[in-house]
């Protein structure tokens, strides 16, 4: 190899790693790697900005603004509920929603349909006692299966697309995907309807627990006037990591404190609602300072200003790798955390020391507004009221539907181009005040925009260093002995593998350049290969941390990391195969 492609390797090497580290963000890694690049001569200017000269970023930037105007405005909610019904265990009601689900995001951003669905899904598994973690999981499935069906189905599909058209090919057709996509997305539903109530366990979700262990026990307590706390603020006063229990409120009679700061200075007859486990939350009553409040019994959580959310951390997010007090959670986010969910089980020791991890689901408190504020923000997956109220339909929920279904007409007849339909409704959604502007600002998600037009540079760099040209023998090399399907097989399954560690369009487009000249040296159709490599960079069924809509489950239906391997594995050979098969007759 030439030293471009040893530097090129290096680099990839050292953002792999980061990116699977989920220290840094993806964003600082994967242009910090381009500009690397670009710093040793391997790329030019022009190799290392010209993701954000495609098409592919706006695209998604564009279709992310369509997407939250649909949410923003409950039109989905009433097709929903209409279709998860009232009959059936498990099997009936999980495909009734499940088809639904996989044809909306054919069109949709998968992201905010899962949003909508994972707290109506709960309700419904909590009215009819049924374990939503056989719920859950397999509505993830589902959408990340529909999404393989359009065009514009997934931002890998995009990305793949704006690629294909740096490197000279013809564009994919709005439902071209779709001979690919479809036969898959069937089968999969299929399979995950048939064995997911057999594989997945009854697991008991964050909410049960929270139910159980935490929220149903609490008391109040007064500031006794004079006593050993009055005049202290809340953390001299050694209220502020308390084992197993947590000051939620202070009621000052005329105004109420929620979350309270560690700087909260409390006054003589100050209420203090405190929550926790019921013996820890009963031992307050020997704290001096403190007595008990006329309502000496433990009391339900009711106080309509204080709301209880569900909030799962991404791997974007700051939080990850540090601890709730490192971050200054209470002051930076006008909330506080009363139980960590990690792993199946909610965390028993002290959360202010805890480090965060991807995937974690955090139980916060805070005024009725918090979703409002941080719900198009990186910091959460998923932001979910607790007992909250799905979002009603409002009159002017048509608008975007009939935006979106304009889009997908002119772009399906070629009429107009992707880019410019989808620019068109991100528009008109701001401008018929659908969305405020800052509204729509929020809907983009900058990171996943930065990651993809950066990764065109590190793709530039794997053509233009021969890089690709040496993987790409070596693939050919190892499985030409099984022909034309044993190529394009490891082609797909390391595309696969690596979609499990790194984000699914960083892998297709780092893939991608390999495909099209494993291509070249085969029998195999470029256009066949790299549609092969948008489908199965999409298919991320092993892991809660490859895919994001399985990350936003993994907390809420109290999974642990196993368990996607039980569902996951048969679902992914089975999409390997469909793939591998099905290519080279679809793209002869």
């Amino acid at each position: 190899m030439s030293w471009q492609a040893w530097v090129t390797l290096g680099v990839l090497v050292a953002v792999l790693a980061l990116l699977i580290r989920s220290r840094t963000s993806p964003a600082v890694v994967v242009f910090g790697g381009t500009i690397l690049l670009l710093a040793f001569g391997v790329i030019t200017t022009e190799e290392a900005l010209s993701g954000f000269a495609n098409p592919a970023p706006i695209t998604v930037a564009a279709l992310y603004v369509v997407a939250r105007s649909v949410e923003q405005t409950g039109a989905l909610t009433p097709l929903m509920h209409r279709f998860i019904g009232k009959k059936g265990y498990v099997r009936r009601p999980l495909a009734r929603v499940m088809l639904p689900s996989a044809g909306a995001s054919a069109f949709l951003n998968n992201t905010p349909i899962m949003a909508m669905l994972i707290p109506q899904i709960s309700d419904w598994a909590d009215r009819r006692r049924v374990s939503v973690s056989r719920l859950l999981m397999p509505l993830s499935f589902a959408t990340i299966l529909g999404g393989t069906i359009t065009v514009i189905g997934t931002s890998t599909n995009l990305v793949v697309n704006g690629k294909m058209i740096d490197s000279g090919l013809t564009p994919i057709g709005f439902f071209e995907i779709g001979k690919l996509g479809l036969p898959l997305a069937l089968i999969g539903v299929g399979l995950v309807v048939l064995l997911a109530p057999r594989v997945l366990p009854a697991r008991r979700s964050v909410r049960a627990e929270m139910e159980e262990t935490v929220r149903r026990f609490t008391v109040e307590m007064t500031v006794v006037p004079n006593g050993a706390v009055d005049g202290k603020t809340v953390e001299e006063a050694n209220l502020r990591d308390l084992q197993g229990v947590f000051l939620t409120s202070v009621d000052r009679g005329d105004t109420v404190i929620a979350p309270v700061r560690p700087d909260t200075v409390l006054r003589g007859g100050n209420r203090l609602r405190f929550a926790g486990q019921a013996g820890k939350v009963l031992d307050l009553h020997e704290r001096r300072g403190l007595q008990s409040a006329e309502l000496e019994h433990v009391v339900a959580l009711d106080d309509p200003r204080v709301r209880y959310f569900e909030v799962v951390v991404g791997s974007r997010s700051p939080l990850v790798g540090s601890t709730l007090r490192d971050v200054g959670f209470r002051s930076e986010y006008q909330a506080a955390v009363v139980a960590i969910h990690r792993d199946g089980h909610l965390l028993d020791a002290k959360l202010g020391s805890v480090q965060i991890r991807v995937g974690d689901t955090l139980i916060v408190v805070s005024d009725p507004d918090f979703r409002d504020r941080w719900q198009d923000r990186a910091d959460f997956l998923l932001i979910a009221e607790i007992d909250g109220n799905p979002p009603k339909p409002t009159s002017r929920a048509w608008i975007p539907i009939a935006l979106l279904a304009a889009i997908v007409i002119l772009a399906a007849t070629g009429l107009v181009p992707i880019l410019i339909g989808s620019l068109f409704g991100a528009v008109a959604v701001v401008a018929l005040g659908i969305l405020t502007a800052p509204e729509a600002r929020r809907a983009v998600d900058l990171e996943v925009i930065v990651v993809i037009a950066s990764a065109f540079g590190l793709a530039a760099a794997m053509q233009t260093s021969g890089l690709a040209l040496t993987v790409a023998n070596g693939l050919v090399h190892t499985f030409d002995v099984w022909g034309e399907r044993g190529v394009l097989l490891g082609v797909v399954v390391a595309t696969i593998v690596l979609t499990e560690m790194v984000t699914n369009n960083a892998a297709a487009l780092l893939m991608l350049p390999i495909g099209l000249t494993v291509a070249a040296q085969t029998a195999l159709d470029p256009r066949g290969v790299a549609i092969a490599i948008a489908v199965a960079a999409s298919a991320s069924f092993l892991t809660p941390i490859g895919y994001q809509t399985n990350t936003m489950v993994y907390g809420p239906g109290g999974y642990r990391f196993g368990d996607y391997a039980r569902l996951g594995f048969p679902l992914t050979i089975v999409a390997i195969a469909v793939i591998v098969s099905l290519t080279p007759v679809l793209w002869p």
